[in-house]
This record gives C-alpha cells, structure tokens and sequence, in this order.
C-alpha cells in the first residue's frame, strides 16, 4: 500500500517558513499530486518558532482514478519522512520529540544558531553545546544533510527558505524535480532571481557538490594568517589567536594586534618554563584577554553602529528593498563614566571626584540615514586614536596585569590556574555590569594564593556567575551580601 510522504518543517519568525511551505504545496499541485498542509504556530524560545506539515501522496491524480486518499493534518511521531529545520536546536526539538527516527527520517538542518534568550541572559557562557545535536542528529536519523544554511543565504543575498528548499530537493526524497521547484519559485513572484540562487545553492550543497559549510574552511584560512611568531607557538592556540589577533586589530590597530601577543607570549613563556605541556591555562587566558581588550566604550558603540555589514543587516531584517528609503534613529545615553573613560587619568579622576554621588545620563538620539548624523557617529568613532591615552585603557591594563599575575602565581598548579583563566568570562559588559564584573574578579584574586585548591576556586567562579547580585559569591566568601537599594517609585495616577 502506498504511503504519503510525510514532510516536517521546523523554522522561526521572520525565516520564511510559510513561503517555503507555500512553494512545496505549490510544486506538487502542479505536479499532479495530492498535498495537503497545515501550520501550528508558537512562541518557542527565540523569535517564535512553527512548525509546518506537508503530506504528499506520491501516486499523481491521474493513475488514482478519482480515488481520494486521506492525509493527515498533524505529524506522528517515528513516521515522519523528512524534518527539516532552519537552526540547530530546532532539528534537537525535534529529535527530542520522536519526529526523527532512524528508519524512517532524513533530517534536513542547518548548523548554524540562533540563541535563546536563556543562552544569552547568562552570566557566564550559557550557550548549548551544538555538539550533543550533532551527535543526536547522526545517530537518530536514517540520513542528514547538515550544513551552514544561513550563510550560503548570504553569501547568496537571499532568506534561508530558499537555501532549504534547494536542499529538500537536492536530497531525492521528493517526487518532483527540480525545474518543477524552480517553477513554484518563479509563479510565486517573490524575489525570484535571489531565492532561484539561493535554491541552486542549497541543492547543490545537498547533492554533494560543494562544500555546504564556510565556517571550517573560514577557520583556516584564520589560521594561515597567523604572524610567524604564532604559528611555532603550539597548535592548540592557532584557532583562538587567529580570532583574537583579527578581533584586537578590528577592535584599535595592529599594533595593538602585537600588543595582545605579547601577553600571551608572557603565559606561553611561563608555562614552558615550568615543563608543562598541556597548554589549556594560555589558550583559555587568550580567549578572555582578547576580549577583556577590546571593552566595549562610547567609541566601540560608534565603531560598531557604522560598519557596513551592521547597515545592510538592519536593512535585511526589517525587509527593506532596493531603492527603498530607510529612516534609521540611534539612541545612545552616555554617562559621566563615558565620559571620563575617554579623558586623561588626572582629568578623568578630577571629573569623577567633582561629580561623586551624581548621576548623569543624557539620551541622545541620531538619524544615521543623514548625512549629518552618521558623521556624527563617524567623528566618534575616530577618538579610538585617544583610547590608549584614556582613563579606561589605564584602569583596564592594570586590572589585566593583576589577572594575569594571579595566574603566572597558580601556575605550579595548572587546574587552579586554569580556573583564574577562565574567570576572565566575569569582566564583560558596560556601566554597572561591567564594574560587578571586576568586582567579582577581584574577589577571586584575593583567593588565589598558593596553595589554593581548584574546587575552591571553581566553586568560587561558579557562584560569581550564579546571579548578578552577587548573592551566591557573598556566601561563599563568607562575607556580607552587598546593600541593594530598594525604590518606590508613586504609580501614577489615572
């Protein structure tokens, strides 16, 4: 007896998952096969996640004789034929949930993430481990096809539905051919020169053609790129210098590129004194310094709200056509303390004395699509040329240089040392969560004398990075918890 071909999509708001369902239920329409499809929509745990279900009857209506047959409108699960996910974790939601079943399902998934807001609201790397999918998706499925969706749409200047749709049919499963998918594209009217790319690159990939994923491939290139004297450093520390080298250089100059290798090169060099071998402390240390170096500041703000790929990401994400006018407005709020940061140690310390106990915020609002407005960020953006000279880049090397010296201290005893590497994660952020950050450091620095234990020390991370209060480190320092004042704000009346 033949059975439908059961079609699960997974994919989040704005990705343009009912299009692609429109352009399946379209091609098989012309095809001459039954089709029926359904969508429960859902606010899942980022944009809003749902889920489309496709059955096709493989037989066309012609050799069924006015036979009818009867789909179903939901999925069930182990009978589903082909999941496609436009992220990650959704082709984990739905292993997780019995749609994958290694007799019966290809799965179809990008490999790229989306976060969800509990991934991104840690204090601490909150991110899933991308890894245990993968695993799941090779083990639970009868076949995959994994690869970065979302960039060959880019690459391609088109949505990831067009990216899937060239893979599902790139994959054989379904009973139609290609210039029949290529067709729903067209009749659909819908940027068709763009989605008719992306498609081609998405069957290709499927089929095996081409490399479906940059992100390796980026990794090394990253790599090759290395200065001589980094690459004969160890080979476990290439991947994260080559992104800390490109992040410091992006971030200020080379020379502040050389800068951060010299650092490393400090650990690097204690370490081999020492005859070790593992080199987890320096490549950790590397990690956290390359981004305690580049703080965010007033100027990193401009920096970033005046790149290129920011402006045609906005751009993307509200759908603004070509030849379309955009109005773009930036709020930025800067304080006495953004203020201050940029100005000589002496000058700055004076300012912060003489406005102690008050609070200065003013919201400034900049149109960036003027001419005006955007010279305005411009002109910002260029005191990077001041920030070795500021009060914030003094104040943030000597709190490197203790980090560090808490570190070169441990190293006799490398899990302890590794554990004030890793407490690097703590400083992050601006204004209030930054300084909690250093705060919270600096409690562990006062731990880390010889002779500490690395369960100590790592219970003592961890609790920093339990609660922003503080609440948990407080307790395990055996200190007091830290006054939180309490406001009462009169609600307002009518």
């Amino acid at each position: 007896m033949t059975q439908a071909l059961c079609i699960l999509i997974g994919a989040m708001g704005g990705e343009g998952g009912g299009v692609l369902s429109d352009w399946l239920v379209d091609a098989a329409m012309q095809a001459g096969f039954p089709v029926q499809s359904t969508s429960v929509p859902g606010v899942a745990q980022r944009t809003g996640a749902t889920t489309y279900y496709v059955e096709i009857f493989p037989q066309r209506r012609a050799e069924l004789g006015g036979r009818e047959p009867v789909l179903s409108l939901t999925p069930t699960a182990g009978q589903v034929d082909l999941m496609v996910a436009s992220e990650l974790v959704e082709a984990g939601r739905a292993i997780q949930n019995g749609y994958v079943h290694p007799a019966n399902t290809l799965l179809i998934a990008s490999t790229h993430r989306e976060y969800a807001v509990s991934e991104k609201a840690a204090m601490g790397d909150g991110r899933f481990d991308s890894g245990r999918v993968l695993q799941a998706a090779q083990a639970q499925a009868r076949a995959a096809v994994l690869l970065d969706m979302r960039a060959l749409a880019q690459q391609h200047g088109t949505v990831i539905n067009t990216v899937l749709f060239g893979a599902m049919a790139g994959s054989g499963v379904l009973p139609f051919s290609r210039e029949e998918c290529e067709q729903a594209i067209e009749r659909s009217g819908k940027s068709v020169q763009a989605s008719l790319r992306g498609f081609a690159a998405g069957f290709e990939a499927a089929s095996g053609r081409v490399m479906a994923s940059t992100q390796l491939a980026e990794r090394l290139q990253g790599t090759d790129r290395l200065p001589a004297r980094a690459r004969a450093w160890p080979a476990a520390l290439h991947e994260v210098l080559a992104s800390g080298i490109e992040l410091t250089t992006e971030y200020q100059d080379p020379r502040y590129a050389e800068q951060y290798l010299d650092t490393v090169e400090r650990l690097l060099d204690a370490q081999r004194r020492l005859g070790q071998s593992d080199w987890a402390v320096t490549r950790e240390a590397a990690r956290y310094l390359a981004l305690w170096m580049c703080y965010e500041d007033v100027v990193r703000v401009a920096q970033l709200k005046t790149r290129r790929e920011r402006l045609e990401r906005v751009r993307r994400e509200v759908g603004v056509k070509t030849g379309d006018a955009l109005r773009t407005t930036e709020y930025l709020k800067p304080g006495i303390d953004e203020i201050a940061s940029l100005l000589p140690p002496a000058l700055a310390r004076a300012l912060l004395k003489a406005t102690e106990g008050r609070s200065w915020h003013r919201g400034l609002l900049v149109r960036t699509d003027t001419l005006r407005g955007f010279l305005v960020l411009c002109a910002l953006r260029s005191f990077k040329v001041l920030r070795r000279r500021g009060f914030r880049y003094a104040e943030e090397q000597a709190a490197i240089r203790r980090w560090l010296d808490a570190i070169e201290r441990l190293l006799p005893d490398p899990a302890a040392a590794l554990e004030i590497a890793l407490a690097g994660n703590l400083v992050k952020g601006y204004g209030e969560t930054n300084r909690r950050g250093h705060r919270h450091l600096q409690a562990l620095l006062d731990e880390a004398q010889p002779g500490v234990s690395a369960q100590r020390l790592r219970e003592l991370r961890l609790a920093a990075l339990a609660d922003p209060q503080g609440r948990q480190l407080s307790g395990a320092l055996g200190r007091p918890v830290v006054a939180q004042p309490i406001r009462i704000v009169r609600r307002p009346q009518g």
